[in-house]
């Protein structure tokens, strides 16, 4: 059997010691076909991990590139414009990857991987489940640090809620961390998510790089337009990763503690739902996103010092007019301020 050829991609800012790990861990692993893409926004290393890039560089181990821009989805646009791979993976720049983590993403979307009826159990098989073909991405599952510490190690679900399908509220209900049974979903974490190139190729999509600051939403955003396609998200907890969530440094250039990330987060909630969502789900979404987010209640469980919710509130506001205004300027600006630059159009 010919093996898919997987690209995986790697944005980076501001990571060194992380970085190097990541990129140890992904060269070591045990799949016979990948490449590795690192989209590079930091301005300057250290001296050591200049020298380990270079060196991994210089051996072809894998492809370095360096930008003067900061956008995680600009960096991720940028890499799909360069990758070979059949399947483009997407992790993040601190992870720890087990050594079958590129086999348990390709076995996806090969045909005869999965294992054929008669060979489960009954009450192994989940009646939604997909044909390989109709897989066009795989959300793998991230052990992360602090959530798995806030609801204890031992916590697990097998079936996620039906709440989870809904994309109004499903972002509440979207437990990749301690799901253990495979099954279809609406969407993927960015740090261990899989396409098909044709998702990219055939149909056109592409990142959206209006979702600013740490980007959050900005792989919902996507995942909801690939549903479009008619192909499924399916989740495979044997696609597994940890993920270190590093204070500082990521995919972005801003503080979670300042003023700048308050504004783009209720902004990228209100752009995504504005984008993909009916009025109805839309109410869902701004309505849950104010009592959790502004009011403090659970799963968030933020203070409920009247100041604060008052300043939430007030980014709250100034991010849906700011969303509003990102979809006006839709109309005659897409936002894909990398992407032109990169294509010699800006």
């Amino acid at each position: 059997m010919v093996l898919p050829l997987i690209s995986v991609i790697i944005p980076t800012y501001g990571r060194e010691e992380p970085l190097q790990d990541t990129l140890k861990d992904v060269i070591n692993q045990d799949y016979p076909a990948f490449e590795v893409l690192v989209v590079d926004q930091t301005k300057t290393h250290k001296p050591e991990i200049q020298a380990y890039l270079e060196q991994l560089a210089n051996e072809g181990k894998i492809n370095w590139f360096r930008v003067d821009w900061a956008s995680l989805p600009g960096a991720r646009n940028y890499a799909v414009r360069r990758a070979n791979g059949e399947i483009i993976l997407f992790i993040d720049d601190d992870v720890q990857l087990p050594a079958g983590f590129l086999a348990a993403h390709a076995r996806n979307y090969i045909a005869g991987e999965t294992p054929a009826p008669q060979d489960l159990a009954p009450q192994d098989l989940a009646p939604q489940d997909p044909a390989p073909q109709d897989i066009g991405a795989v959300a793998g599952r991230v052990f992360d640090r602090m959530k798995m510490a806030d609801a204890g190690e031992g916590f697990a679900i097998e079936y996620l809620p039906p709440e989870a399908s809904d994309p109004g509220i499903a972002w509440y209900y979207i437990d990749l961390v301690h799901t253990v049974k495979p099954q279809q979903v609406i969407s993927a974490r960015g740090c261990n998510m899989s396409f098909r190139r044709e998702i990219f190729t055939k149909y056109g999509l592409h990142f959206d790089e209006r979702f600013m600051g740490s980007a959050v939403r900005e792989e919902s955003d996507f995942c909801l337009r690939l549903r479009q396609t008619g192909y499924k998200i399916w989740y495979d907890p044997e696609a597994h990763l940890v993920h270190l969530g590093e204070e500082t440094g990521g995919c972005h250039d801003i503080s979670t503690r300042s003023l700048k990330y308050q504004l783009t987060f209720y902004h990228n909630h209100f752009l995504m739902g504005l984008k993909n969502l009916t009025i109805p789900e839309q109410l869902r979404l701004f309505a849950r996103l104010f009592d959790c987010h502004v009011l403090g209640n659970p799963p968030c469980n933020k203070s409920g010092s009247p100041i604060k919710i008052l300043s939430r509130a007030g980014f709250y506001t100034m991010g849906f007019f700011k969303a509003c205004g990102t979809q006006l300027q839709s109309i005659w600006n897409d936002g894909q301020i990398y992407t032109h630059k990169d294509m010699g159009n800006g």
